[in-house]
């Protein structure tokens, strides 16, 4: 499907800052790399990424906001439109040479999201999706998530919280009940790429908390448009408020919310 100018747009910002990313990728050892958080590290390929994605969708849409993970938020004179951002979402499989990461782009309208794209330059994987107009990968390959109806056929993937983050007890409880009925459970270290892989039907539910909007703002659009489900782990659509989100196809999803509402949130 021919992208359309809107996509063009975002396709050219992801494919520039992903060249740059690709060749930092190449001399990781030789990344200048400072401490963020405990176990959450940002180089400067994560920041020379960020203002290449910046400067170009700022420079085709003058005026949209934008929510960006490290700029943070940008308020601009169209306040309708907001480009929210993950310039690098797996940046320690970046730092450790492991080529699963990506670049997120998700544009909201009005406060709805309205189109999603997540760019691995490494495997040249670009999914993205308009909302009403489908989900593809590369523009050839049109994405519909898995059909598989069955928890016991099902292969899911997580996010594990790490060192100085909370959630260890909740996600200890929920990996136990999880792991009672699928067929496996895979981390993959990125929050958008287990979203588009859901799209693209090559995992059959994500889901995880403490996690922020650029981090699940384009996978989102991609799920939803590739024909799955997405809410909250409640069920609800409050995936930004709750930092937590879960996708899968409508049928599995009716089957997973008992799963983790059996394993309470804990410390």
């Amino acid at each position: 499907m021919p992208a359309s100018a809107l996509m063009n747009v975002m396709i050219g910002a992801a494919r520039k800052a992903g060249r740059s990313l690709a060749r930092d990728f190449g001399e990781v050892e030789q990344l200048q790399v400072s401490v963020k958080g405990p176990g959450n590290f940002v180089s400067a390929a994560d920041h020379k990424a960020e203002e290449i994605i910046y400067r170009e969708l700022a420079k085709a849409r003058p005026g949209y906001s934008f929510l960006m993970e490290e700029r943070g938020e940008v308020v601009g004179d169209d306040r309708s439109h907001r480009w929210i951002v993950d310039p690098l979402d797996g940046t320690t499989n970046f730092l450790h040479g492991v080529p699963l990461f990506a670049i997120s782009i998700g544009l909201e309208r009005e406060g709805q999201l309205v189109a999603g794209l997540i760019y691995n330059p490494i495997s040249d994987e670009l999914f993205a999706a308009e909302k009403g107009k489908g989900a593809f990968l590369n523009d050839r390959r049109r994405l519909r998530v898995a059909a598989r109806k069955n928890l016991s056929d099902a292969l899911v993937t997580t996010g594990i919280p790490h060192i100085g983050r909370p959630g260890h007890v909740a996600f200890t409880r929920e990996i136990k009940e999880v792991i009672k009925y699928v067929a496996g459970v895979r981390r993959t270290g990125s929050a958008a790429l287990d979203l588009a892989w859901v799209a693209a039907g090559r995992f059959d539910a994500y889901w995880e908390r403490g996690i922020k909007p650029w981090d699940m703002a384009a996978g989102i659009v991609l799920v939803r448009e590739a024909g799955g489900t997405v809410s909250d782990l409640a069920g609800g659509t409050a995936m930004f408020d709750k930092s937590e989100v879960l996708a899968t196809n409508s049928t599995l999803h009716k089957e997973f919310l008992p799963l983790l509402a059996a394993a309470p949130a804990g410390a």
